[in-house]
């Protein structure tokens, strides 16, 4: 059962993201530019406001349940080198869904590294019926992460509207199904399964992120994050986290990933130390684009000995 949040299905090609809803799908052929954020705020839609009255009652139940956290990990939360190493072998290295037949299907599959070479650029852009408030709120939470992700990677990670690659759109209900045109600019090689299902998203699917390798190298030169307008603070916050992390080459879940958002159990909603340190081994410069697991290993295994201070 896909948590209530990033749902395998859109995480599909890629990997997933963030609480049972997300996904990340992958994609080849280069984007093109940003689609200016419209300049007047419209009512919000029936449909929408219902939504978001759902997803304030899902924050709610999980919040009560202690899952949701954002503390980033602590003396509950110890992991080894040894664990340190296989999750990112884990998350790095493989996918959970594969477009078979024209399908999206949950069947995970290896992979080769991925890592950005260029310079991330994130755009920002609103659907016409998100408040200006929730739209500041944003602003604000992304460009932090983006600091804090250039810090940990030391990759530039910037908030820019100057030839944005990673462009984030942050829509309501019916915006969202009106993006396809805009999705085939963005990402011309988008297959028809993965497009239908992100203009169709199912209620638990939070939010979504695609990446394109338009040189088939395994360094990606376009990303596109849907979230979900109609999310409650806390879980708008830990879409953005899981999506733009993911977005930058952490395609996989894995289920022993502890303390993570690169699980889908909701423990944590927000970015961990755990994960700061699977970025930054994945922006290390001992690893290459399109390694494979097995060529990798030995090298993630030094990493990590040296990150947690103790032998694999």
């Amino acid at each position: 059962m896909p948590r209530p949040g990033r749902s395998p299905a859109i995480r599909a090609l890629a990997a997933a993201s963030l609480l049972g809803g997300c996904v990340d799908l992958v994609s080849t052929g280069p984007g093109t530019g940003p689609m200016p954020p419209p300049d007047a705020v419209t009512p919000m839609s029936a449909e929408s406001e219902a939504l978001a009255r759902y997803y304030n009652s899902v924050q709610r139940g999980l919040l009560t349940r202690g899952l949701l956290r954002t503390d980033g990990g602590g003396t509950d939360t110890p992991f080894s080198s040894r664990d340190l190493a296989q999750n990112f072998l884990r998350i790095a290295f493989f996918q959970e869904y594969q477009d078979v037949g024209g399908r999206l299907v949950a069947r995970e599959n290896a992979s080769r590294l991925q890592r950005w070479t260029k310079p991330v650029r994130l755009s920002i852009d609103f659907g016409s019926s998100v408040p200006i408030e929730v739209r500041e709120r944003d602003r604000q939470q992304i460009a932090r992460f983006a600091a804090r992700l250039t810090r940990v990677t030391g990759h530039p990670v910037t908030v820019s509207d100057t030839a944005p690659n990673f462009h984030v759109l942050v829509v309501n209900e019916p915006e969202r199904r009106a993006l396809a045109p805009r999705l085939r600019r963005l990402v011309p090689g988008i297959s028809n399964a993965s497009l239908a299902h992100m203009i169709n998203l199912p209620r638990d699917t939070y939010c979504a992120v695609f990446t394109t390798d338009g040189g088939n190298n395994s360094t990606p030169d376009t990303a596109v994050a849907v979230i979900r307008g109609e999310h409650p603070s806390l879980l708008r916050t830990a879409c953005l986290h899981e999506e733009i992390a993911q977005g930058l080459g952490l395609p996989n879940d894995s289920p022993r990933a502890r303390p993570s958002i690169f699980n889908d159990d909701e423990e944590f909603g927000l970015l961990t130390t755990h994960d700061e340190l699977l970025l930054q081994m994945l922006y290390d410069r001992r690893l290459r684009p399109g390694m494979t697991e097995e060529e990798a290993r030995p090298i993630v295994n030094q990493i990590a000995a040296e990150l947690t201070g103790s032998a694999v």
